[in-house]
């Protein structure tokens, strides 16, 4: 018989692997545009990740529980609300750093990191 695998599984497998993506493209990739998404990734698989450590199985969401439920079969709305400060954080880093992407094209004329004078690896 085959076994059911739990929602929690699945959810750290997949944020662990958004993470292991993003985190290979900001390492091998050299255009600068590329370095944003990847960072976009990793930010993703983080935030998966902390909502998947706030799910209990089985539990439901406090916004709607009924009253007579009690505060164990409830999941920790903490993770949840951390993740939207999260997200709002990411979208301002992202925005930030394709403004300065976009300056530095107009000053460098180009994207790729090692022809940039003065990041020389």
């Amino acid at each position: 018989m085959i076994d059911v695998i739990s929602i929690s599984l699945v959810l750290n497998i997949a944020s662990s692997g958004l993470i292991l993506i993003g985190m290979y493209i900001i390492f091998t990739q050299k255009n600068l545009i590329k370095i944003v998404i990847g960072l976009g990734l990793a930010d993703t698989g983080v935030n998966v990740l902390l909502v998947s450590t706030g799910y209990i199985d089985g539990n439901t969401a406090p916004i709607f529980s009924n009253a007579a439920l009690t505060v164990s079969s409830m999941v920790d709305p903490v993770p949840q609300a951390l993740v939207l400060t999260s997200i709002v954080i990411g979208f301002g880093v992202s925005a930030l750093a394709l403004a300065l992407i976009i300056k530095l094209f107009e000053k460098a004329g180009t994207l790729d990191t090692s022809k940039i004078r003065g990041l020389k690896w």
